[in-house]
């Protein structure tokens, strides 16, 4: 990728910055500007980060989240720091796509609906997930409760939609159990893609339901 081409989306989403864009519509339309620049979308998330706009508000995330792909994220206190895991994280989602093809993810059968009551409704690969949760906006952590059991995963805007996603070892842990309910044994390999890289979170590129 050109280091002009770069340098272009990063001024021009500055600029829309700068003309008063709201956080709501920024990721739109930095990915607008990406895409007519040829920019990929690691790149764009990698911007997104950079600009600081990728936080959710406990308001924007209310509604339905339909899957649209693998979603890969470093932690780090450090935007720029946070831009280059963000280019190194785009090679891993493309390691990591073909394990959620085979366990059959897809826009209709994966999804998260959040309401304003504190209650979401959740499928993954068509198993579904119900219960309570609570959103930190400081933190982005978004901690969901199943019966007994509380999981929290972290939520960030990215080019086109948002990403929920988990440490590691905890998303590894809730695709196996969704495997085993599915008859599905080809996720064995994902952990391998953590083993090198530290703060390394995986989970889900969500977009918003039509």
């Amino acid at each position: 990728m050109k280091t002009k081409q770069i340098v272009s989306t990063l001024v021009l989403a500055l600029f829309a910055l700068t003309a008063g864009a709201q956080n709501k519509t920024t990721g739109s339309v930095i990915s607008s500007v990406a895409s007519k620049l040829g920019v990929s979308t690691g790149v764009t998330n990698a911007i997104t980060s950079v600009l600081g706009v990728n936080d959710l508000t406990a308001e924007e995330l209310i509604g339905t989240w339909n899957y649209s792909g693998a979603g890969v994220a470093f932690t780090s206190d450090e935007a720029l720091a946070a831009a280059g895991g963000e280019v190194v994280a785009s090679e891993i989602t493309e390691q990591l796509e073909p394990y959620y093809t085979k366990l059959g993810l897809t826009s209709s059968n994966t999804y998260y609906t959040f309401d304003d009551e504190g209650k979401y409704t959740a499928k993954i690969a068509g198993k579904s997930l119900s219960g309570s949760y609570t959103f930190d906006e400081e933190t982005q952590a978004l901690t969901m409760k199943v019966l007994l059991v509380n999981t929290t995963a972290y939520t960030k805007r990215n080019g086109t939609g948002i990403a929920i996603l988990y440490d590691a070892d905890k998303l590894l842990t809730l695709l196996q159990t969704v495997a085993k309910l599915s008859g599905n044994d080809t996720l064995s390999a994902i952990s391998s893609l953590s083993e090198n890289y530290d703060g390394l979170r995986l989970g889900f590129n969500l977009d918003a339901a039509d």
